[in-house]
């Protein structure tokens, strides 16, 4: 298990060396994918994405009571997001996006992390320390990469800041660290059920003692990342009884031009209308004067017209643009 989670000091070593090579990898992948929208390659990304070893490695070193690999571990993790983000940044910078990821599933699937979230995290978390301390299930490993988002939304995350949609990047960071937390509890409760640190000892692997104030700590990952998700699952709440509201009236809008809607969406509190049909081009300020007439004055709208392109309505306004970056 040890030689399996803990990443050597040395860059040079085979365990390091396949760490920032798989990593660099996973962060192309997952950028690509994520840029595109395509769900097979970010899909693709988290099946070579090697942050799980690290953060699994934190969970080991800390019912080992071994500080020199937790720091070493933890090190990988922070080091290693800090690159994915890096990357990501880099990679938007030369790509092209028309409307800041606004209509991008793969981007707005990240952007949102509410309590249940959280829950699936804990429970791949589990699977993950479950394979490790049972070889007989390990064939579930690939399961587990495809469940747990790690690279993704630290793609996410760099890609967002690019642009400037600061707490956009802020929330997937939330979702990141929401995954790294609940693999770190769940993969800790596990190891001691299994009774790692009791057989450890017997090999003199044991360097240091599993205090309460370390199970504190562990408790602490999860209340704190509790209160933000709480908060996220109500304006998730939030955005789908808006989407109901507004789709109707985007419906309307459209019927009038002869135009038809495609989907309507609500995300972070901004409304996403795609719509298509014949020239001339839809009218877009209607649309804005009939979302605030509704209620609807302090969301963003973002109206996608499949023939003319993007218009970007801010709230508290009743005109429309199109985006700088079209």
């Amino acid at each position: 298990m040890t030689d399996a989670l803990f990443i050597e000091k040395s860059w040079k070593s085979p365990s390091a060396s396949k760490f920032w090579v798989l990593l660099v990898l996973a962060t192309i992948i997952a950028t690509a994918g994520v840029i595109a929208d395509s769900t097979a390659s970010v899909i693709g990304a988290m099946i070579v994405a090697p942050l799980m070893t690290p953060i699994l490695g934190i969970a080991l070193a800390t019912v080992l009571g071994d500080r020199p690999a937790l720091l070493r571990s933890v090190a990988y993790v922070v080091g290693g997001a800090l690159v994915v983000v890096a990357l990501a940044w880099l990679i938007g910078a030369i790509g092209f996006n028309v409307d800041d990821y606004r209509t991008n599933s793969q981007v707005a699937g990240r952007i949102s992390p509410r309590l249940i979230d959280l829950m699936a995290a804990l429970a791949t978390g589990t699977v993950g320390a479950f394979a490790l301390v049972r070889r007989d299930i390990s064939d579930a490993l690939p399961g587990v990469a495809i469940a747990i988002s790690l690279v993704p939304p630290l793609a996410v995350v760099g890609l967002l800041l690019q642009v400037g949609r600061l707490t956009d990047a802020a929330q997937a960071l939330l979702l990141f660290g929401t995954n790294v937390a609940a693999i770190i509890a769940t993969g800790t409760i596990v190891l001691v059920l299994y009774k790692v640190r009791e057989i450890a000892k017997q090999s003199g692997q044991v360097h240091g003692g599993l205090g309460k104030g370390t199970i504190a700590v562990i408790c602490a990952l999860i209340v704190v990342v509790l209160v933000p998700l709480g908060i996220g699952s109500l304006n998730v709440a939030y955005d789908q009884l808006a989407q109901r509201d507004a789709t109707p009236i985007a419906q309307k809008w459209a019927d009038k031009a002869g135009w038809q809607v495609t989907t309507v969406q609500v995300v972070n509190r901004q409304i996403i209308v795609t719509a298509l049909g014949p020239p001339p081009e839809v009218e877009v300020d209607s649309l804005r004067v009939a979302l605030n007439d509704a209620g609807f004055g302090l969301e963003d709208l973002v109206v996608r017209l499949v023939v003319g392109g993007t218009r970007l309505c801010p709230a508290g306004g009743t005109t429309c643009a199109v985006p700088e970056s079209q």
